[in-house]
């Protein structure tokens, strides 16, 4: 183990002995690339960032039930779940194309049309410039990068405006072809409940009553003064009981019709808001303002790096030359 640690203090040894006796020629590589460097960050493009804050809301629909859950109110802010929802959403085709389309990223990315790449350079350069995260309190940062200030605020704010636009399609996307079955239900039950009251209607036409009436004529049998009325009411009786079933049996159905397309009503409503209601799914913590300062280039640390860099690819390329000229003269 010691023998280990003297070689080990040799080597250390030996490579401060190089360093120092090129010290000169090390130095006047780390200037030069010091100079380079300089140059280098001087000539790169400033880039801005200009970041928006939203949060998410808890619900993206308006409940009609009479049981509706404390948690899904619209004043609610979203958790964990509706932000990773949004994540998505921001991070969707849909929004990249829109802000594509608008701010014609293919002509300011400088991307020419006829690029066989094009596609893939412009998704390269939006993921590096768009950057969607969830924040330690919930929240979703917006961050978009760009070499013009104004334009990057722009986008930031538009990219807010269009996370309701892109989710409202989504959701109507599915709502809207429930909203359409809900619809035939509806009618359906409308027909049903119609034809119903039609045939209640053509038996109350010819004479039929409901039970309770019915149960009055045996009375008024009885008290007739004369064979007339006596015969008026009996005629009336021989209908009754002929189709005063019937009658009773299409009553039961219609009050068992009524029932159940009050109770889809309330279903029918739902689906009705859901296809047609445009809400708001976020709220707005910070809108993107113009940046007045540069995000990067960070001009110290590309000296430093190209300083350092410099340095220490000198040190290296000094031992490979060493360790040539040894083994030229063991050769």
């Amino acid at each position: 183990m010691s023998e280990i640690n003297e070689q080990f203090k040799q080597s250390q040894q030996n490579m401060l002995v190089f360093i120092w006796k090129n010290r000169k020629l090390i130095i006047g590589l780390s200037v030069l690339g010091f100079v380079v460097s300089l140059v280098i960050s001087l000539l790169l493009t400033p880039i801005f960032r200009s970041t928006a804050i939203v949060f998410p809301t808890a619900t993206s629909t308006v409940s009609f039930s009479e049981q509706r859950n404390a948690k899904a109110s619209s004043m609610d802010f979203g958790e964990s779940e509706q932000a990773e929802q949004m994540v998505q959403i921001l991070q969707s085709a849909s929004i990249r194309d829109k802000i594509v389309s608008e701010f014609d990223l293919y002509k300011h990315y400088e991307i020419k049309d006829n690029d066989p790449n094009k596609h893939y350079k412009l998704g390269k350069k939006f993921g590096d410039n768009f950057v969607f995260a969830r924040t330690r309190y919930g929240s979703i940062s917006i961050d978009v990068f760009d070499k013009d200030p104004e334009k990057a605020a722009a986008m930031a704010n538009r990219i807010v405006d269009l996370i309701d636009t892109v989710k409202n399609e989504m959701i109507q996307q599915r709502t809207s072809e429930a909203y359409k079955i809900a619809q035939r239900k509806r009618d359906m039950l409308q027909m049903e409940l119609n034809t119903i009251s039609n045939q209640i209607d053509s038996l109350a036409n010819i004479g039929v009553m409901n039970i309770d009436a019915r149960a009055g004529l045996y009375q008024a049998l009885v008290d007739a003064k004369n064979p007339g009325e006596k015969s008026e009411i009996k005629q009336k009786l021989q209908i009754n009981e002929k189709d005063g079933a019937l009658y009773d049996k299409l009553e039961h159905f219609r009050r068992e019709k009524i029932a159940a397309y009050e109770l889809f009503m309330a279903i029918y409503e739902q689906t009705e808001s859901d296809a047609h209601t445009h809400l708001n799914h976020k709220f707005i913590v910070e809108r993107a303002v113009v940046p007045d300062k540069k995000d990067k280039p960070k001009r110290l640390v590309v000296v430093l790096l190209g300083t350092l860099g410099t340095a220490l690819f000198s040190v290296f390329a000094l031992l490979v030359r060493d360790k040539i000229r040894e083994l030229k003269q063991i050769a």
